[in-house]
């Protein structure tokens, strides 16, 4: 598998969670699609991207499990997330209720909506390691002013698979908004949105669905549609193109696709990509990858376990094909700068409560062998003076026993 992707071969990459890696021959579609475009522009975008685009989206809704009228491409998941965060009507008082695991830049868009509005962005705790309480620790958080209830399907630095379907049925039941950041979900688990129940989920298509970069879904139930804009205000938003007949084509079926659709002049290869992503998954039995993927990392954050002497911060069925592993107290950035500048390891570190992890992305493309390069290179590393971890050696020293 590893030759049917484009990475650096002298790179142990462990990292397909931050940006996705598209296989060769996805790639290839992509920049037929591209080509097309720059040979027929008018053609391509004024006359057949309606058609296209919802030939695509059918596709991907058959894939995710949702009418593919409810669903419209965007960019990335953040880009989704500020759909919903800036459409609300957030009022003074009012509480979006997340938990302290969210990605950065969704914390970031939800805190700058909630100063504007005067509403409160509720980060609540849910203490590691993760445990089959943890719907009822999050929902522990709610409150009769909550709003809206943000989670992610899986968290980005400690990797968790959360209870999301749960609830959701819950925040149904209370009146309560639902929005699901799933940007790591596509490709990674055998996603149902129709199941799940969120109001609105958005996730991304280029990270382990393996599109090409920027191609992302938002999913939005029938009765909400119509209270999200689009980031660009544009043509969708007028009942006809009035002058404009030869863009008909870039048009959509409903009003919610229409204004999500038509973001001005783009380059839509990824979007219209989609579809050869989805094939390349299952011409490669993409449940087995999963399998195989998710026992790799197992045996990884158990082997890493045994290095540090820390406990894992999930049972073995939290977490899918990208895995989040305790590490004693280190420099973070000189940690990941040894790992990549001595030994061609690409792995992120992130921070959570204060503590450091390791999180460890296994996708198709890697084998056994690249799990060893980072357990010798962590044992390496655990032992050395000097190294980022500030004189910690192995093996548990740093005094936090299983």
């Amino acid at each position: 598998m590893r030759e049917l992707f484009l990475l650096d071969p002298d790179v142990v990459f462990l990292n397909h969670g931050s940006f996705g890696a598209c296989p060769r021959p996805v790639f290839e579609r992509y920049q037929a699609w591209q080509r097309e475009l720059e040979r027929q522009p008018v053609e391509l975008l004024g006359r057949r991207s309606a058609e296209l685009l919802a030939g695509s989206r059918a596709s991907l809704a058959g894939y995710v499990g949702a009418d593919p009228d409810d669903l419209v491409y965007i960019t990335n998941t953040t880009t989704g997330v500020n759909v919903v965060a800036r459409s609300l009507a957030l009022r003074p008082g009012d509480e979006v209720l997340t938990t302290d695991h969210e990605y950065g830049a969704c914390d970031a868009t939800w805190e700058l909506v909630c100063r504007r509005t005067g509403a409160r962005y509720v980060r609540h705790p849910l203490p590691l390691p993760l445990t089959d309480r943890a719907a009822d620790v999050i929902w522990g958080g709610v409150t009769p002013r909550t709003r809206v209830l943000f989670l992610s399907h899986i968290t980005s630095t400690t990797a968790l698979i959360l209870p999301v379907a749960e609830l959701c049925r819950r925040a149904r039941d209370a009146g309560i908004l639902s929005v699901i950041d799933g940007a790591h979900a596509p490709g990674q688990l055998p996603l149902d949105i129709g199941a799940v129940g969120a109001d609105v989920y958005i996730g991304n298509c280029h990270k382990w669905l393996c599109a090409p970069k920027g191609a992302a879904l938002l999913h939005v139930r029938p009765e909400h549609q119509l209270d999200f804009d689009a980031v660009v205000i544009s043509w969708g938003y007028c009942g006809q193109v009035s002058g404009h007949t030869s863009f008909d084509g870039y048009l959509g079926s409903t009003p919610f696709v229409r204004r999500h659709q038509w973001q001005g002049t783009r380059d839509i290869s990824a979007f219209l990509s989609v579809p050869a992503a989805i094939d390349f998954q299952r011409e490669h039995r993409w449940d087995q990858v999963r399998r195989r993927c998710h026992e790799l990392a197992l045996q990884t954050r158990d082997r890493i376990g045994e290095l540090t002497g820390l406990e894992p911060v999930g049972p073995d069925d939290s977490f899918g094909q990208m895995v989040a592993a305790p590490l004693p107290p280190c420099d973070a950035a000189a940690l990941k700068a040894a790992l990549h500048d001595r030994f061609r390891i690409e792995v992120p570190i992130t921070t959570h409560g204060g503590r450091q992890l390791i999180r460890v992305s296994l996708q198709a493309y890697n084998s056994p062998a690249d799990a060893d390069a980072l357990i010798d290179a962590l044992r390496v590393l655990l032992a050395e003076p000097g190294s980022p971890f500030a004189g910690v050696s192995a093996a548990g020293s740093s005094g936090a026993g299983r």
